[in-house]
């Protein structure tokens, strides 16, 4: 169901794609996402996780900027996984004011044993697209995720 709002085309076509685009994420991540509860992550939590396992050490700031959080938002997160011993905080030795965050042998083992049925639910859901409906989605999530940063 679109917009009922009822002004100039350019407009509604704006809103009835923006709302598609909303109501599509929402439902694909809340059907890929449900299965963290079962492991005790809130979705941020993984997220963090999963950037710490791939990338390797981040200062906060730049983990925070990876999973779109705000740097006082991932502070709490942060928090949260040191108290599971999942994350460790390493105080930069170049510059003692900052410290890196790491995954821990813990984390690492949770990611590791839990990623790869969580990218099995991402293909399960992306298969409602064929290879080339996937790219197409994928460069106009990117073009519209970029509008702002490119303006």
């Amino acid at each position: 169901m679109g917009t009922r709002y009822k002004g100039p085309k350019e407009e509604t076509r704006a809103l009835n794609a923006f709302i598609k685009l909303v109501r599509a994420a929402q439902s694909v991540s809340g059907r890929v996402e449900a299965h963290l509860s079962g492991i005790g992550l809130t979705v941020s939590q993984f997220g963090a996780l999963e950037a710490l396992f791939h990338l390797g050490p981040l200062y906060q700031k730049d983990l925070a900027s990876k999973i779109l959080k705000s740097t006082g938002n991932i502070t709490m997160v942060v928090d949260n996984l040191e108290k599971r011993g999942l994350v460790a905080r390493v105080r930069d030795e170049r510059d003692r004011r900052h410290y890196s965050v790491q995954i821990t042998p813990k984390g690492s083992a949770l990611i590791r044993s839990f990623f790869p049925g969580h990218v099995a639910r991402i293909v399960k859901e992306m298969a409602a697209l064929n290879r080339a409906e996937q790219d197409e989605l994928g460069r106009l999530c990117k073009k519209v995720g970029l509008r702002g940063v490119n303006n």
